[in-house]
């Protein structure tokens, strides 16, 4: 597989905020959202067997491991079978992904699949029709920058009975969001990126 990096830090988004995981960050990604803050995974990368990021994983020692990119799905042959292995040794899985490509088996078996519904802030889109794939164990992540954004994941939960988690572009408009969200009654949750506030990877 082609992989950018492989590391241990604290899970700074969603429903696993806070806790301690192995990052597998896979290169390669179909969309040019307009504030990625991972551009370095867009090309690139280094080969990588499914055996040695397991290996590298195991090292770690960590239970919780989250695949990410990039977009992992780009990889699926190879994404299939890591996403096995590493639950066949105990490993909780969490896959990342932009809402762009759909494989059965990968969706079926993750123990999460993070989809980030793309915002008109992004440049980019999701498919609706991948969206409503997801089950309850999954959840739904919409990075919000200003209202057309917020009008957007109030029309995403619409259209969704998994967990919605909102959050801010960068640090200044968290306040804007909590508002937005108590004042209309949106029943979402919101979050910041954890790891920006606490200066890890």
């Amino acid at each position: 597989m082609k992989v950018i990096e492989v590391f241990a830090s604290i899970q700074g988004e969603g429903r696993y905020i806070g806790r301690p995981s192995v990052f597998i960050r896979l290169a390669g990604c179909n969309l040019r959202c307009s504030w990625c803050d991972t551009k370095y995974a867009f090309t690139g990368g280094k080969e990588l067997s499914v055996e040695e990021l397991v290996y590298e994983v195991n090292r770690l020692n960590l239970s919780l491991v989250c695949i990410t990119g990039g977009e992992p799905m780009l990889q699926i042959e190879q994404l299939r079978e890591l996403v096995g292995k590493l639950q066949d040794v105990g490993h909780e899985v969490v896959v990342e992904t932009n809402g762009t490509l759909y494989d059965e088996w990968v969706f079926d078996a993750a123990d999460c699949v993070s989809m980030d519904m793309k915002p008109p802030s992004s440049g980019e889109e999701s498919d609706i029709g991948i969206l409503k794939k997801l089950k309850k164990k999954d959840q739904v992540k919409i990075v919000v920058a200003g209202d057309e954004d917020f009008e957007f994941a109030k029309d995403i939960l619409k259209k969704t009975s998994v967990e919605v988690i909102l959050q801010p572009v960068d640090g200044a408009n968290m306040s804007y969001i909590a508002e937005k969200v108590t004042k209309e009654g949106v029943d979402v949750r919101v979050l910041p990126q954890l790891h920006k506030l606490i200066g890890v990877r």
